[in-house]
Parts: C-alpha cells; structure tokens; sequence
C-alpha cells in the first residue's frame, strides 16, 4: 500500500474550529494570534489582498479577497472593485513569473449553488495550470499531489507582489 503523506493537515484536523464569523474577514484562530498578520497573506492592499488558498487545487492557488465583508461584486464600491481587478491582474503576472504556468483559471462563485464555499464573502480564485496536470491521481484517486508546501510558495510569491507593487 501506498501512503501519501500531508503533515501540515495535522493542526486543522486536531483543532477546534471557529463557530461563527466569516474566515476572510478575521485572522483564522488556529493559524493566528490576534494582531499577527496571516503568513500565507502574499500581498496588503487597502481595500484587498491576496492570500493563499489553504486548501489548494495546485501549487500557487491563490485568492483576492476585498477586505470589506460584500458577498457580490455589486455589492463592492469602484474602488473596491478596482483594486480587486487590480490584484487580480497583478496575480497573474506573479503566478506567471514565479511558476512558468501554461494556463490559469480566474473565477467567482458567487453564491452557495455557484460553488461558493464562503458564499457570504466573494473572492477571486486564480489557479495555475500546466499541461497534463490532471492526471490519474486526481481521477482515479481522488487525490491532489502538491509538491511545494504553502509557506514556500508564500516565500516564492511575496518578494514577487512587492516588486510589481512598486512598479
């Protein structure tokens, strides 16, 4: 038998979550401590930001959450709108550097029946994808292969975000 082994799932698994609040608009309990900026944060704006997926669908997955709890894009102010679009687009221009990527997703799901795991809270999800990446692990074996852990694409993508910021 085969094992595939995820030990950073451990904490998740073993601690108690959060009951109640939305998980973009506050730091996660069991990955923070109050006032501690989240490390898998890769870029602040001010009105968004960008993090990395906790749970990925490949390496780089990353997220642009407007910082304002809004659960559609009408819901958003043009500037909110704007810099979301404008974290967007730097995402990608980052995710293309730091992973020589063949393709991205770029998606919402807006709303519980879209797909939306945090329907109350929109986000932008960018995926990186590279051909042949769905391969028989992820259709026989229900099973996604990672091979960077989130804090080492975190140190891959920040240094990356700044630069692009200042340019």
């Amino acid at each position: 038998m085969d094992h595939l082994w995820s030990p950073w799932r451990l904490h998740y698994v073993t601690s108690e979550k959060p009951s109640t609040g939305c998980v973009f608009c506050k730091p996660d309990p069991n990955t923070v401590s109050d006032g501690e900026r989240d490390p898998l944060i890769v870029y602040d704006g001010s009105l968004a930001y960008v993090i990395l997926n906790r749970y990925p669908y490949n390496n780089g997955h990353l997220m642009v959450i407007p910082r304002r709890h809004a659960a559609t894009l009408v819901d958003l102010s043009i500037d909110e709108l704007n810099e979301v679009a404008l974290l967007t687009q730097r995402s990608e221009a980052a995710l293309r550097e730091a992973y020589r990527l063949e393709g991205i997703n770029v998606g919402l799901n807006l709303g519980r029946p879209a797909g939306g795991g945090i329907p109350g809270h929109l986000h932008v999800h960018l995926v990186p994808r590279w051909a042949g990446d769905t391969n028989f692990m992820t259709v026989v074996g229900d099973t996604r292969v990672l091979p960077e852990d989130l804090p080492s694409s975190a140190s891959r993508l920040s240094p990356i975000f700044r630069r692009l910021a200042t340019a």
